[in-house]
């Protein structure tokens, strides 16, 4: 390969998922340079399906570095949510309970493709392709990304690493296991998933407590539906005929839900486990975790890319103190800060998840449970705000 083409900058950002390109147009607008290191091409990033249920705070993050006018346009504002339970559905009416706050309904593919389109308007540099990335001597004051491209190997010397590149990524593998803890709960189900061109059963995201277990319908537009149901882990999608899922589907719904479902052909059918991880802590010396490489929720709370864009905003925080205003301690508060909203968007993820799916091994006494809980949150002013405050998204 030859020797290697050494370069510099501030921050590398490893993944060019949404919340390494937020991180990054972040750090641009406070002047700070950045490189961003993605190992996949841009279509392969923007073909990932995944969910897109925004908190005010990530929309007006997106605002904030001018990736939100397609999202004021096209996002569906939605101010409750609906609960299904023992035949009837029962909202919450999330603006009444949060202050008037609500959520956004904008998949987070559109969101990656507003924020690719900002960055390259920008001229700041995302290398796409990028293989065999290594992250060196981050325990120092020092650190180096070697990568290949195109079979020359790279190599840059930066202040900062920044690790967004999800669950399977090589940021946390490269921290030494005596230095991180790490903790998790694996679900005994999975949420199979079908994304269809077919109208929304309701304005609202419908979550469904059931005997035959949990459902939900949710959308991505006007047009565009996307509908899970609870599952086992094995289940092999092949298995699992469109005329089959939603045949599943109807028979965990209210009969109105029911009878408004319209189905049709699926663009895309998938099997997703569910589970909690925290690692602990988020930074390991000029290396800082974000997102998916440092925690996962359950999609039940719609917390994933919000807990994501929360950290990038403690990381950018702790990053323009530290570059532009020279504070020394900053670097030192971005795991703690970060960390409390992350155990608190697993906490509610977990209890979302547990009072809506069904438990094997809890039997007819934790179903039993789980509709009084609904029949509580459903008829008390507090339970629901409780439950609205979290939905629609702590503060930062």
């Amino acid at each position: 390969m030859g020797a290697a083409v050494r370069t510099r900058t501030q921050v590398v950002i490893i993944g060019a998922g949404p919340s390494g390109l937020l991180l990054g147009q972040l750090l641009h607008g406070s002047g700070i340079d950045a490189v961003i290191l993605e190992r996949q091409t841009p279509d392969y990033v923007l073909g990932r399906i995944r969910a897109g249920v925004l908190e005010q705070g990530t929309v007006d993050l997106l605002d904030k570095v001018g990736a939100g006018d397609r999202c004021a346009i096209e996002g569906l504002v939605h101010g409750g949510v609906e609960l299904a339970f023992g035949g009837a559905r029962h909202r919450i009416d999330l603006s009444r309970f949060s202050g008037g706050k609500h959520v956004t309904v904008y998949g987070q593919t559109e969101v990656t493709r507003d924020l690719m389109n900002v960055r390259a308007a920008a001229g700041c540099p995302t290398i796409y392709g990028a293989a065999d990335v290594q992250l060196h001597d981050f325990d120092g004051e020092s650190p180096r990304v070697s990568y290949v491209l195109n079979g020359q190997t790279h190599e840059i010397a930066c202040d900062v690493i920044a690790g967004c590149d999800g669950f399977h990524g090589i940021s946390r593998a490269s921290v030494p296991a005596s230095a991180i803890t790490t903790v998790e709960r694996i679900y005994p189900f999975g949420w199979l998933g079908v994304l269809a061109d077919v109208p929304p059963v309701s304005e609202e995201l419908i979550y469904v407590n059931h005997p035959l277990g949990f459902a939900l319908c949710s959308m991505r537009s006007r047009s565009r539906s996307r509908f899970y149901i609870q599952c086992e882990l094995g289940e092999d999608v092949a298995d699992w005929s469109d005329d089959r899922f939603f045949d599943a589907l109807r028979q965990r719904l209210d009969p109105e839900a029911a009878e408004a479902l319209v189905t049709g052909p699926s663009l895309e059918k998938s099997v997703a486990p569910l589970r909690s991880f925290v690692a602990e802590p988020m930074r390991f010396g000029r290396l800082f975790l974000a997102g998916d490489a440092a925690h996962i929720v359950p999609p039940t709370g719609a917390k994933g890319l919000n807990v994501a864009a929360s950290d990038v905003h403690y990381l950018h925080a702790s990053l323009d103190a530290h570059f532009n205003h020279h504070d020394a301690a900053a670097l030192d508060l971005y795991s703690p800060r970060a960390l409390l909203r992350v155990w608190k968007a697993v906490r509610f993820s977990w209890w979302m998840t547990s009072m809506l799916h069904r438990f094997p091994e809890n039997g007819a006494f934790g179903q039993r449970i789980q509709e009084a809980e609904l029949s509580y949150l459903t008829g008390s002013d507090a339970a629901a705000t409780s439950m609205a405050e979290n939905y629609v998204g702590l503060p930062f």
